[in-house]
């Protein structure tokens, strides 16, 4: 049984190699993403100081994670990994209506992210689950889009797309 929490700052490096498992997924498509590294330590120490980020837990293991942070009017989803040997369990849709839940209870109007438009288990994925593509980017998404750009990301090959709660 999956169970979701909140994450602890003991789970960070244990967080880290969870998103570098996950980006192997790229390998072959995106090598510079495949290769990138994950979230600095710091960043995820502030939101779980913020209770920002989720884990999701199987018998004592990490199977996957959501961070996020407000952005405007929305929670927006800044990373979303789920280990490769749990695949196909609806744990990222989990912890995505827990996210959703949490911007519910906050009086938010929902979730929004950014991702790739093409990749299967991206923008095609979260459409499944609900989300629309934005046709015209907020100032908060023009700012993570700059974001993006300054690591390096290929900002023509994503989309934003936000979730109603």
């Amino acid at each position: 049984m999956v169970v979701l929490r909140s994450a602890r700052p003991e789970e960070i490096e244990t967080i880290r190699a969870l998103e570098r498992a996950s980006a192997q997924r790229f390998v072959g498509l995106m090598d510079a993403l495949a290769a990138d590294e994950p979230s600095p330590a710091a960043v995820l120490a502030a939101r779980i100081a913020d209770g920002g980020l989720n884990v999701a837990v199987e018998d004592q293991a990490i199977a996957g994670f959501v961070m996020f942070r407000p952005v405007e009017d929305r929670l927006y989803i800044e990373q979303i990994d789920v280990l490769p040997a749990f695949a196909g369990r609806r744990i990222g849709a989990a912890l995505l209506d827990a996210a959703a839940e949490r911007a519910r209870t906050a009086g938010l109007a929902g979730l929004s992210l950014s991702t790739f438009r093409e990749i299967p288990w991206n923008a095609p994925y979260y459409r499944r689950l609900g989300f629309v593509d934005v046709a015209a980017p907020t100032p908060g998404m023009a700012t993570i889009r700059a974001e993006h750009l300054a690591r390096g990301l290929d900002e023509d090959a994503r989309v934003f797309m936000v979730w109603d709660v």
